[in-house]
């Protein structure tokens, strides 16, 4: 293949499948170094757009600092090839405790511009459906992430983005913690999912992708009828269909509150208030709901511990 990003029929197919703005846009780009992060980075240039590279160094494990060396490297090398890009590392502390990999995942995504793209490939969207699955979440968990300029290449393969790597012979990082067993995606991808395939004899991650895609549609559909559903009215509330009545309670507490959506029992809680079972009660995370003079009404979590207090 040519050194230069104009060149190339191979890459044309795989950008038809991404979800890139049009020529000239500026994209920031999330780049650990990875094959997957790096050919995310060679297909924004591909597409004609223009790039900010933005590196998250974790200092999670010794020599950390030689994976943004390799990043730059890539950023010259793709530069040298008539790309326009530019390169941001920003460091941030991760202390030792449980949850080692939410913790650091909280503390990139804190670090990342708003708005920034990721590598997430196919092969990551369906190890976050079997992961949710096992989780028991709900429809618009299942759904997983949604294809957009926050996710462009959900259409792409792992092993394309390794090909286009080679193909444009872009040093890439290999992180050991992608080995490591004692965390639940590793099992997922290096066990459960083989075991699948092997189940099913076919590949099954374009099916579970596929499937993905069928649940973000109608949780979308959805979520529009939720809309007209006012769920500080207790008699709208009570009367609507339960999906719904969930779905607009959910979205309620969501409302200036951070981190993960409340789960299914917290919703159940508040619709036992809407319905007159209970007075009031606390919703992870840190919200408090009351009933009064047919309208709920939310606030900072009180002392009902999780549970419904008596009306």
């Amino acid at each position: 293949m040519s050194s230069s990003l104009a060149a190339g029929g191979d890459l044309l197919g795989l950008l038809s499948r991404c979800d890139f703005p049009p020529p000239g846009n500026l994209v920031t780009c999330a780049v650990s170094g990875g094959p997957d992060s790096v050919g995310l980075l060679a297909l924004v240039l591909r597409a004609g757009c223009e790039a900010v590279v933005v590196h998250v160094d974790h200092g999670l494990r010794p020599g950390s600092a030689a994976d943004g060396e390799v990043v730059g490297e890539v950023v010259a090398k793709l530069a040298a090839m008539g790309g326009r890009v530019e390169l941001r590392i920003v460091k941030v502390e991760v202390g030792p405790g449980p949850n080692l990999e939410a913790r650091a995942r909280s503390a990139r995504l804190a670090a990342l511009p708003s708005g920034a793209c990721t590598g997430h490939t196919m092969d990551d969207q369906v190890e976050t459906v079997l992961i949710r699955l096992i989780r028991g979440a709900s429809l618009d968990g299942l759904a997983a992430m949604r294809r957009g300029p926050r996710h462009p290449i959900l259409g792409l393969r792992r092993s394309e983005m390794r090909l286009v790597c080679r193909e444009l012979d872009l040093p890439t990082v290999t992180d050991p913690s992608n080995s490591d067993t004692r965390f639940v995606r590793n099992r997922v991808r290096h066990e459960l999912i083989p075991l699948l395939c092997d189940i099913a004899g076919r590949d099954v991650v374009p099916v579970i992708a596929r499937q993905a895609g069928i649940m973000a549609e109608e949780s979308g559909f959805l979520e529009g009828l939720a809309e007209d559903v006012d769920p500080t009215d207790v008699h709208v509330l009570t009367s609507s269909d339960p999906v719904l009545a969930r779905r607009a309670v959910r979205r309620w507490l969501r409302q200036g509150e951070e981190g993960y959506p409340p789960d299914y029992s917290g919703v159940e809680r508040v619709l036992a208030v809407a319905g007159g079972f209970a007075g009031a009660t606390d919703v992870a995370p840190g919200v408090h709901v009351r009933r009064s003079r047919g309208k709920l009404y939310k606030g900072a979590a009180g002392g009902a511990g999780g549970r419904c207090a008596p009306g």
